[in-house]
């Protein structure tokens, strides 16, 4: 039997015997053996290059995640093409997460022929908010920011975090907008009862209390309060069906909801003296 540790000179070596003499039983077996065993490490061969590239991407994104937490590059090219204000222009940015992120693709025609920025950024959390605020709201210089952020802690995105300090952080971006002129709509987050990504959490009462906190505040510093959360709610404290397919991203219908709120909230900021 030849001795070698090369997988390929073994399958030649067994083809060869079958084309130039006849096979005995037992060296069939044997071929048959050598075979398998080769088909099976080149399984394992394949699996494991598959792994390895899943591995190799995932860090890739781990890298990315955590040379960038915050993604402030997510609209470094957007925000470097945004003009100067035109006189007496009223420039809103909505900066939030991704149900602020779909709002443009969902229905663009709110967006179309307005100074409105759209500064969304799926799965973000309030302190990565608070991380990019100067560079996706202050430096746009907007008359208005509306800000609309919460479910991502509540879910724990990225990692678990106390209801105050989420308020905190609303809290500080409020104070950022209020020391750089720019009037602000704080929003309530929208009703949810259930967190497809991560369905052990319910989310319901810590959106309740959330909510109550960002509304005290708002009313004491003489801040608009934007409450989508009342004109969205159904009997289970959540989105009904007909304004969400997964119980938190708005559909279009929701969107239509929101929309003449959000005109109206901005309306009011604008009139208001800080």
């Amino acid at each position: 039997m030849i001795q070698t540790d090369n997988k390929a000179a073994k399958v030649y070596y067994c083809i060869s015997i079958l084309h130039t003499k006849p096979i005995m039983k037992k060296e069939l077996f044997t071929i048959a053996f050598m075979l398998t065993v080769f088909a099976a490490t080149a399984q394992q061969t394949v699996t494991g290059d598959k792994a390895a590239q899943e591995a190799r991407q995932k860090r890739a994104v781990e890298d990315l995640f955590y040379k960038d937490w915050a993604n402030l590059n997510h609209y470094a090219d957007a925000n470097s093409k945004v003009p100067p204000s035109a006189l007496n222009e009223k420039r809103v940015v909505f900066l939030g997460n991704s149900i602020t992120d779909f709002w443009i693709n969902a229905d663009s025609a709110f967006f179309v022929g307005k100074p409105y920025y759209d500064r969304g950024i799926s799965g973000q959390t309030t302190p990565q908010m608070l991380v990019r605020f100067r560079e996706d709201v202050i430096n746009l210089n907007p008359s208005v920011v509306v800000i609309l952020a919460g479910i991502n802690d509540i879910a724990e995105n990225t990692g678990p975090s106390k209801l105050e300090n989420v308020f905190g952080n609303i809290v500080s971006m409020a104070q950022l907008a209020r020391a750089s002129h720019i009037k602000v709509v704080l929003s309530s987050v929208l009703p949810s009862n259930y967190i497809s990504w991560r369905p052990y959490i319910i989310p319901t009462e810590k959106i309740i209390q959330l909510n109550q906190m960002i509304k005290d505040y708002a009313l004491k510093n003489n801040i608009v309060y934007l409450d989508y959360y009342s004109a969205m709610v159904d009997a289970d404290k959540g989105l009904p069906k007909s304004l969400s397919n997964d119980g938190v991203h708005p559909t279009l219908q929701g969107y239509r909801v929101m929309e003449p709120l959000a005109e109206k909230a901005i309306a009011e900021a604008l009139k208001r003296k800080q």
